[in-house]
C-alpha cells in the first residue's frame, strides 16, 4: 500500500512539473505574441505613417513575393529580433529565479502581455481611423459604389479608325505637393522642377488659375496596386478577405469588371506593363494578365532576358527607373514598327518610401534631403524621356497620360506641411485628342476620373462620358467629387459594399480554385504572353 502511494505521489509530482512547463511554455508565446504585436504595430507606423485600413487589410492578404528585401529586413530588425530578445531575457529570468519568484513573473508576463496587446489595438484604433470606417456603415453609403456605378459593358464607346497610341506612366508617390508654392504645391523650394513645366504646357483642368491641379486619391486607392486598379478601372480596391481567403490563391481579379486594358484590347491595341519589380507582388500580375492580356515586363522578365548587369541583378524593389527608361525607349521603337496600336503603361519606383532609391544620376541639390534628391533625379529623368518620346515617328500619334499613383507614404517627408493643405497626385495630359469643354474651370476630381478621361484623350466618344465612378474631365460634366465632396465621398466609399464583394468574386481557399464565391461572370480567358 505503501508502495502505491509513494507511486502516486511521483505520478502527481511529475504531472504537476508538466503543468508547469506547459504553463512556462504557453506564457512565453503569450509573451512573445504581445511583444511582437506591439513591436510590429511600431514598426507599421513608422514605416506608414498614412497608412489605411483599407490598404493594410488588402496588403495583408496579398502576395508578398517580390516585396523590397530593405523592408523585410527592416521588419526583422525592429519587429522580430526585439521580440525574440525580450523572451530570451524571460527564459533565463525564469530559469534563475526561485518558485515564488518564477510564479510572480509568469503572472507579470501574462498582464505585460495583454497591455501590449491592449495599447497596440488601441493606437492601430485611432490610428487607422476605424471609428470612421464603422460610422460609414449607413446604408446609404453602402449603396453609393452602385448606385452611381457605370458599367463600361454597358456603354457605347466609339474609338476613331485611326487609333491613338496610349503612354501611360505612374509615377511612384509623386505628388502636385513638391512643387513650390508660387505653383500650387506645398514647398518653398519646387523639387520637381521639370514636372511643374510640364504640367503647366499641358492638360491638368486647371482652368484659368496658374497654379497646378491633380487628382484626389481616395478611398481603396491609396497604394499602388488599389491606384493602378482606380484609376484604370474607376472602382475602389474593395474585397472581402474573410473566411480564410486571401489575394494569393486568386485566379482572376474583379473578372466581371471591364477596364481600360479590356477596351483597348477589344479595339485591337497591343498593351504591356513595364515595371522595375515583380509584377507579382501585390496582385498586380493578376491583374494586368487578366484584363488586357498586358506583356509583362518586370524584374524577373529583364533578369531572365539578361537585359540587367548580371542575371542576379537587384537593387531598391529590382532595378532602378535609369533603366526602366532606357527599357521604354527600346520597347516603344519595337512598338511604333508594328503598326499596331499599342498602350505601353509604366511605374516608376526610384520614388517609393522611404527616402527613395539614390541611382548613379542622383545629384545633390537639397543637400542632405535624400528624398528631394531622388525627387528631383526623377523630375529630370523623366523629362529627357519626353524629350526622346518627342523626336520618335509614333509621337504625334500617341497620347501621354502621366499620374502619380498615390500620395507619399513617407514618414516625415511633408512633415511641414500645412494640416489644411489639398494633397493631390501629379496628373498631365499631353497629346490628348479632346477638346476641354470647360477651359475656364478649375476641376475638382479623383484618380476614378483617369479611366475615362484617358479613354476620351485617345479620340474615343463616351456615350454619356462616365466609365466606373469616373467622369470624362474633357466633357461638361460634373465629377462626383464636385457633386459630393471629398470628405463625403470618401466616407461613402469606406462603407461595406455587397455590390463590390460580388464583383470581386474571390474564390474561397476551402472551397478550391474552381468554385466561386457571389460574382455573376466567368473568368475571362487570357493567354500570358
Amino acid at each position: 500500500m505503501a508502495q502505491v502511494k509513494k507511486h502516486v505521489k511521483t505520478l502527481s509530482y511529475k504531472t504537476l512539473l508538466l503543468i508547469l512547463k506547459i504553463m512556462n511554455f504557453l506564457t512565453l508565446v503569450l509573451f512573445w505574441a504581445g511583444s511582437l504585436v506591439l513591436f510590429s504595430m511600431f514598426w507599421l507606423f513608422e514605416t506608414f505613417p498614412h497608412v489605411k485600413l483599407d490598404e493594410l487589410l488588402y496588403q495583408i492578404n496579398a502576395p508578398i513575393e517580390g516585396t523590397n528585401s530593405e523592408m523585410i529586413q527592416n521588419y526583422i530588425l525592429t519587429a522580430l529580433i526585439p521580440s525574440i530578445i525580450m523572451v530570451v531575457v524571460a527564459i533565463i529570468l525564469i530559469h534563475f529565479l526561485k518558485k515564488n519568484g518564477r510564479r510572480a513573473l509568469r503572472t507579470g508576463m501574462i498582464f505585460t502581455a495583454a497591455g501590449m496587446v491592449g495599447f497596440s489595438a488601441t493606437v492601430v484604433y485611432e490610428r487607422l481611423d476605424v471609428n470612421a470606417y464603422m460610422n460609414a456603415n449607413n446604408e446609404e453609403n453602402k449603396e453609393f459604389i452602385e448606385s452611381y456605378y457605370v458599367d463600361p459593358a454597358n456603354v457605347t464607346i466609339s474609338f476613331p479608325e485611326q487609333k491613338r497610341n496610349l503612354l501611360m506612366i505612374y509615377l511612384e508617390s509623386t505628388e502636385v505637393t513638391f512643387s513650390s508654392q508660387q505653383y500650387g504645391g506645398a514647398f518653398d523650394v519646387d523639387v520637381i522642377p521639370e514636372l511643374t513645366t510640364i504640367a503647366l504646357n499641358n492638360e491638368t483642368f486647371s482652368g484659368n488659375n496658374t497654379t497646378l491641379n491633380g487628382a484626389y486619391a481616395l478611398s481603396g486607392t491609396t497604394w499602388t496596386i488599389g491606384a493602378m486598379f482606380g484609376s484604370s478601372s474607376g472602382l475602389p480596391l474593395k474585397v472581402n478577405l474573410k473566411d480564410g481567403n486571401s489575394m494569393d490563391k486568386q485566379t482572376q481579379f474583379f473578372s466581371t469588371t471591364q477596364t481600360l486594358g479590356d477596351i483597348l484590347e477589344d479595339n485591337g491595341y497591343h498593351n504591356t506593363l513595364l515595371i522595375g519589380s515583380d509584377a507579382t507582388f501585390g496582385g498586380r500580375r493578376l491583374y494586368y494578365s487578366t484584363h488586357g492580356n498586358y506583356e509583362i515586363l518586370d524584374h524577373p522578365y529583364m533578369q531572365s532576358n539578361h537585359k540587367l548587369p548580371s542575371d542576379t541583378y537587384h537593387v531598391w524593389w529590382g532595378y532602378e527607373d535609369m533603366y526602366l527608361y532606357q527599357f521604354a525607349q527600346e520597347k516603344l521603337t519595337e512598338l511604333g514598327n508594328t503598326g499596331q496600336p499599342f498602350n505601353l503603361t509604366m511605374l516608376t519606383v526610384d520614388t517609393h518610401t522611404e527616402d527613395g532609391y539614390v541611382c548613379a544620376l542622383c545629384g545633390q541639390e537639397h543637400g542632405t534631403d535624400q528624398y528631394a534628391n531622388v525627387y528631383s533625379c526623377a523630375s529630370r529623368q523623366l523629362s529627357a524621356f519626353l524629350d526622346w518620346c518627342a523626336q520618335q515617328p509614333w509621337y504625334d500619334n500617341t497620347t501621354i497620360v502621366i499620374t502619380g499613383d498615390h500620395p507619399t507614404m513617407d514618414s516625415d517627408f511633408c512633415k511641414d506641411v500645412a494640416a489644411d493643405y489639398d494633397r493631390k497626385v501629379y496628373t498631365a495630359y499631353i497629346n490628348a485628342a479632346a477638346v476641354n469643354q470647360m477651359p475656364e474651370s478649375y476641376r475638382t476630381y479623383s484618380t476614378f476620373d483617369t479611366f475615362p478621361t484617358t479613354i476620351a484623350a485617345l479620340g474615343a466618344t463616351i456615350d454619356g462620358d462616365r466609365l466606373g465612378l469616373g467622369t470624362n474631365l474633357f466633357s461638361g460634366a460634373k465629377t462626383l467629387t464636385e457633386e459630393f465632396g471629398v470628405e463625403e465621398e470618401n466616407l461613402k466609399l469606406l462603407a461595406d459594399s455587397k455590390f463590390m464583394e460580388e464583383r470581386a468574386n474571390i474564390v474561397s481557399d476551402m472551397l478550391g480554385k474552381n468554385e466561386k464565391m457571389g460574382g455573376n461572370g466567368a473568368t475571362r480567358t487570357v493567354t500570358d504572353r
